[in-house]
């Protein structure tokens, strides 16, 4: 869990980076790109410990990042950790017209993961990689 939890942190470092370069499209790159591993859980269970295990570590390393991590950068985060353990997840950004706000998330097997379920209600999908 410690080695999971260091790695989380300087992706969300090396994100955070990216972000602060106004690189996008360097964020949309990585995430899209990123392999998916080919150790898969054996079954949904493991899945979805592994799932929670995950979304654990980069938690606590965003309460010990000495910055505000966005939607943007945690959910990049999140999508290149699950694919790397094998889980095909998918980053999606989404936009709300009135009063215009975008939005980042993961969804894994159509399901969100690291945010309230009915996000893709509030927010147009714009993009999902």
């Amino acid at each position: 869990m410690r080695f999971l939890f260091w790695r989380a942190f300087f992706l969300v470092m090396f994100y955070d980076l990216l972000l602060a370069r106004d690189d996008f499209p360097g964020i949309h790159r990585r995430v899209q790109e990123y392999p998916i591993g080919r150790k898969l859980p054996a079954t949904a269970v493991d899945a979805e410990a592994m799932r929670e295990t995950i979304c654990s570590a980069l938690n606590n390393a965003c309460v010990w990042y000495p910055r505000r991590a966005e939607c943007l950068q945690r959910s990049a985060v999140l999508t290149c950790l699950l694919r790397r353990y094998g889980l095909p997840a998918q980053m999606v950004i989404g936009t709300q017209k009135l009063p215009f706000r975008a939005h980042a998330w993961v969804e894994l097997d159509s399901r969100v993961v690291n945010d309230k379920q009915d996000m893709p209600m509030l927010y147009a999908e714009i993009e999902r990689c």
